[in-house]
């Protein structure tokens, strides 16, 4: 299992992002796909998920109405479409082959992907 993350970068406050996340070596049936993110002297938290096998997403209470996440199946790949960026938004994204959803203390992760820097100035 191989999760590479990319679209990460420096954006205004207000502005908007899109980050992927490819996947190899499995198939979105086999795991849901969540995303992280990690800014500096805080601990990891985790910001959405989906499941494709259930049909489901999960979006943690600070990046709702904001940010969007979806799938492309036929290209094993996850999107984080970011809208409204906050300065509080900065942080290292991470997505992660996980299981169950949504992002719980009883999820299990099972591949992290290596990061992309998100930062938004203000």
């Amino acid at each position: 299992v191989q999760l590479v993350e990319s679209g990460g970068g420096l954006v205004q406050a207000g502005g908007s992002l899109r980050l992927s996340c490819a996947g190899s070596g499995f198939t979105f049936d086999d795991f849901a796909i969540g995303w992280y993110r990690q800014a500096p002297g805080k601990e990891r938290e985790g910001v959405s998920c989906i499941s494709s096998k259930e049909g489901t997403t999960y979006y943690a209470d600070s990046v709702k109405g904001r940010f969007t996440i979806s799938s492309d199946y036929a290209k094993n790949t996850v999107y984080l479409q970011m809208n409204s960026l906050k300065p509080e938004d900065t942080a290292v994204y991470y997505c992660a082959a996980v299981d169950p959803p949504p992002l719980t203390e009883r999820t299990l992760v099972y591949s992290w992907g290596r990061g992309t820097q998100v930062t938004v100035s203000s």
